[in-house]
């Protein structure tokens, strides 16, 4: 299957239609196929009490992970919108970046069903730290925007 958007081209989507991405510092590091890379650039700002990122952050991230992968696979179509995401929060991620690596279980022409698995970077144990699984929901073609 081709894909249909580049990384450039979600960044600018990014820049035009979802300023809370780089608010937030998401970085998309790569996207294939079958898997998109999203950096959580660190920054203090991410912390919460207790001195680990933020779940918010964490939920933001695999969420933009898992709409980047689906616009992969679906093209620029502006009102693919998560209809459920849920988190399991598995280890505290130290201050630093968090990487989520986000994977399609399932695409149906109304229903796209993903996993994201995130680990921290100033971990060295490479576990995950939390671990989400998200549901898309794919308008019908004519909501398909064009480049």
């Amino acid at each position: 299957m081709a894909q249909k958007i580049t990384v450039a081209q979600f960044d600018e989507i990014c820049d035009k239609q979802l300023p809370f991405a780089s608010i937030m510092g998401f970085k998309l590091e790569s996207l294939e196929n079958e898997c998109a890379l999203m950096r959580a650039v660190y920054s203090a700002d991410h912390l919460r009490p207790g001195g680990t990122i933020s779940g918010p952050i964490m939920m933001g991230l695999a969420d933009a992970a898992m709409y980047a992968l689906v616009l992969s696979h679906i093209g620029q179509v502006e009102l693919a919108v998560t209809t459920n995401l849920s988190i399991n929060f598995l280890r505290k991620p130290k201050p630093g970046d968090v990487m989520a690596q986000a994977r399609m279980l399932k695409l149906g022409k109304r229903l796209a069903v993903g996993e994201v698995t995130l680990y921290s970077e100033s971990d060295d144990s490479k576990k995950p730290v939390a671990h989400v699984t998200a549901t898309y929901s794919i308008p019908p073609q004519s909501t398909t925007v064009t480049s």
